[in-house]
């Protein structure tokens, strides 16, 4: 893989490329030092040293990069990679200071449509990253004018293999704390609970990892969907959020203290929330949970 960084290769569609549809004929293959490449701005996919990545530093020390990337021009210096960010890690880990790339004059959002669909089908894309792409795709798509989210939603999945519901779906769980999207990748909480839980605003769902974290219990669909409900209502609080995360199921013993038995123990400012608040801090004191 010797070149410089002027030499240029002609190539006759991008169908002798990629192969696909698309057509870009004319487009010149150029060589450009790694060291002149930037990270595309929020790029939602992970570049990690794994087995699959030393497959690919053996494919590029025997074989080269046989796929050219694509970059724009950087407004500072150099090139912002929009396609061939795992193809850029493996040159340096090969010891290869040049990678053949095509470069493009593309503003943000051509860049970010061609991004997201040139990683959207891997198959080891976890639901973060997923989150993060078609919200990305999304946002650029309705800056070019899309008449609806509903048809935006169409075009992603189209080009990902998912349907327009599911597409959405992963939107709302770009939504979620980190924390929590986390959970998410980790298969604790489902992927229609995360949904869910992306309704509660920020300080709701810091609850709900302060709970998760206290308790080891993950909310499922329905504990989700009914923290969502009193958080619309406007009345879900901390202690709220234990006593959804902790209820037992319908074969469980119901112990009820009236209002009035418990209001003695407290001094007469309480508010209900704070008595709440207060009594699941102490369950969580004795139980240990």
């Amino acid at each position: 893989m010797k070149g410089n960084s002027a030499k240029k290769v002609k190539l006759t569609s991008f169908d002798d490329l990629f192969g696909t549809s698309e057509t870009a004929s004319g487009e010149a293959v150029t060589y450009v030092p790694i060291s002149q490449f930037h990270t595309f701005k929020d790029h939602p996919f992970r570049v990690m040293d794994d087995e699959k990545m030393q497959e690919t530093v053996d494919s590029v020390k025997k074989f080269g990069v046989l796929v050219p990337g694509i970059v724009r021009p950087h407004p500072e210096n150099g090139y912002e990679v929009i396609s061939g960010h795992r193809r850029w890690r493996a040159c340096e880990l090969a010891g290869i200071e040049e990678m053949p790339v095509i470069i493009r004059s593309l503003n943000d959002d051509e860049s970010t449509i061609i991004m997201v669909d040139a990683n959207i089908q891997r198959e080891d894309i976890l639901p973060s990253e997923k989150a993060r792409a078609y919200k990305m795709k999304f946002e650029a798509i309705s800056h070019q004018g899309s008449k609806s989210s509903k048809h935006t939603a169409d075009v992603i999945g189209e080009t990902a293999g998912d349907s327009p519901r599911t597409v959405q779906r992963y939107i709302r769980l770009a939504e979620l704390v980190q924390e929590l999207l986390d959970y998410v990748d980790e298969n604790k909480i489902l992927i229609m609970a995360g949904e869910k839980l992306s309704y509660l605003k920020k300080e709701e769902q810091a609850w709900v990892v302060d709970a998760i974290g206290n308790s080891g219990v993950y909310p499922s669909k329905t504990q989700a969907d009914e923290l969502k409900k009193h958080s619309e209502a406007g009345e879900l609080t901390s202690g709220q959020v234990y006593a959804i995360l902790l209820k037992k199921g319908n074969g469980s013993r119901n112990v009820t203290i009236s209002a009035k038995k418990i209001r003695n123990y407290f001094p007469d400012g309480y508010s209900k929330e704070q008595i709440e608040e207060t009594i699941y801090y102490c369950i969580r004191l004795v139980f240990k949970v």
